[in-house]
C-alpha cells in the first residue's frame, strides 16, 4: 500500500466525521424530539452508501479510502448505544426498544438496497 494512503485515510475521516455532525445537527434540530433522529438518518443513510460500495465491488485501496475512510468516519456505532443508553433511563422503555429495532431494520433494509444500487452500476 501506498505511504500516500494513510494520511488520506486521515483527512478523509475528517472530513466525513465532520459531515456527520452537519447532518445529525440538522436532522436533530428540524425533528425537535427526543429520538435521535440525526444518529438515525446518518447510520442508515451510511449503511446504503456502504452497501452500494460492496454492490459495486471496489476492493484495496479505493475500498479502504471510501468505507473506511469516509464512511466508517460518518456512521456513529459509539453514538448510537450512547443514545440507547439514555432512552433506556426512563421508566418507558419503548423508546428504547423502537430505537434499537428500526436502527437495525432499517440499516439492513438500506445495506440491502444500496448494494442492489451498487450491483446495478
Amino acid at each position: 500500500m501506498a505511504l500516500w494512503v494513510w494520511p488520506a485515510v486521515g483527512v478523509l475521516g475528517g472530513i466525513f466525521s465532520i459531515l456527520r455532525f452537519l447532518v445529525d445537527a440538522s436532522v436533530s434540530e428540524r425533528a425537535s424530539s427526543e429520538f435521535p433522529w440525526g444518529t438515525f438518518v446518518v447510520n442508515v443513510s451510511g449503511a446504503f452508501v456502504l452497501g452500494a460500495l460492496f454492490g459495486a465491488a471496489l476492493s484495496g485501496t479505493t475500498y479502504l479510502l471510501a468505507g473506511t475512510a469516509c464512511i466508517g468516519s460518518y456512521t456513529t456505532f459509539s453514538t448510537w448505544m450512547l443514545e440507547s443508553h439514555r432512552l433506556g433511563d426512563d421508566d418507558d422503555r419503548r423508546p428504547l426498544v423502537m430505537y434499537i429495532v428500526a436502527s437495525l431494520v432499517a440499516g439492513l433494509i438500506a445495506a440491502t438496497l444500496g448494494r442492489e444500487v451498487g450491483m446495478a452500476l
